[in-house]
């Protein structure tokens, strides 16, 4: 598993593939160079109950249903599949951010730390976890922060062999709102200064703040625990100014679904009263901007190499 994460076989996959508790969707991308553009994609609905996100319990309660799922979406896509990155929800997934004052030369030691850490705040075993980060920014005194995804291995695995049932390979996995972000980061110019987005689903909302290329903040809060948008946004704009040396955002973005019909637009007008600013869509639509995120960030970084 990896957060916002590098593609490190000798080719980018052939599809992204998303599976949510409301849907599986799909998409493949073409073009050439840094230019891409999204060539195929399908959706597929899901019964309520065939996917229960969770960090600590089993997430795939249907698999026949939901291999079922991947294998008519795959089956509306253009081209051969046999590789593919994997999106889970963000619910499966812990993300963490964490600054070091001294960051160890050694991989070995920069892992070890990273776990031992962890371990502390994680709702089971580090020893069944899935752990994996990358760099993110620079202190101003030094050492370095890292965002830190922590997942139940059995739960990756879950997604993993539902895909498997349809016939491809998961070699990457990353979460919804990671890949939403990635859409941004890959399809236009590193927002310039600081930057919020916001990225809703029917059972969860997740918040992130941005400096640059770099996650500052991130915070996931699942629907049913009674906090509003309103107060995340609050909470989380306060923080923002006290801790993070806050100086205003110069773009607010906000993607997905609510639970509710029209819940995305009842959420964009009470950003744009709250941070008296406009606030602009992550991607295209809700269906193909985590998707087509994963795809971009993969092929941009494979010509990077």
């Amino acid at each position: 598993m990896s957060v916002l994460a590098s593609w490190l076989a000798s080719s980018p996959p052939d599809a992204a593939i998303e599976i949510a508790p409301e849907r599986v969707s799909a998409a493949t991308v073409g073009g050439r160079g840094s230019s891409f553009t999204v060539e195929s994609h399908a959706t597929e609905p899901l019964p309520p109950g065939a996917v229960v996100a969770s960090l600590a319990d089993h997430n795939v309660v249907d698999p026949a249903t939901v291999s079922n799922a991947v294998r008519t979406v795959l089956g509306q896509l253009a081209g051969r599949i046999s590789r593919v990155a994997l999106i889970i929800p963000d619910l499966s997934v812990k993300v963490s951010l964490l600054r070091f004052d001294h960051v160890p030369a050694r991989r070995d030691d920069l892992d070890q730390l990273v776990r031992w850490q962890v371990r502390k705040s994680a709702p089971f075993p580090i020893e069944e976890a899935s752990v994996s980060y990358t760099k993110g920014a620079t202190p101003p005194t030094g050492g370095g922060e890292f965002v830190v995804a922590v997942a139940r291995r059995d739960v990756v695995e879950e997604y993993e062999r539902a895909c498997g049932s349809a016939g491809v390979y998961a070699g990457l996995v990353d979460s919804a709102t990671f890949s939403a972000l990635n859409f941004v980061l890959a399809s236009s110019k590193v927002p310039a200064g600081d930057w919020l987005a916001v990225h809703m689903r029917p059972t969860y909302t997740s918040i992130a703040i941005g400096r640059g290329p770099d996650v500052i903040f991130f915070r996931n809060r699942p629907e049913d625990d009674g906090e509003s948008l309103t107060d995340l946004v609050h909470q989380t704009a306060m923080y923002y100014q006290d801790r993070l040396a806050g100086q205003g955002f110069a773009r607010v973005l906000l993607g997905g679904t609510g639970r509710m019909p029209g819940a995305v637009e009842v959420a964009r007008a009470a950003l744009e009263e709250r941070l008296d600013t406009t606030v602009e869509p992550i991607g295209p639509s809700d269906v193909l901007t985590a998707v087509a995120g994963m795809l971009m960030r993969t092929r941009r970084e494979a010509v990077a190499v």
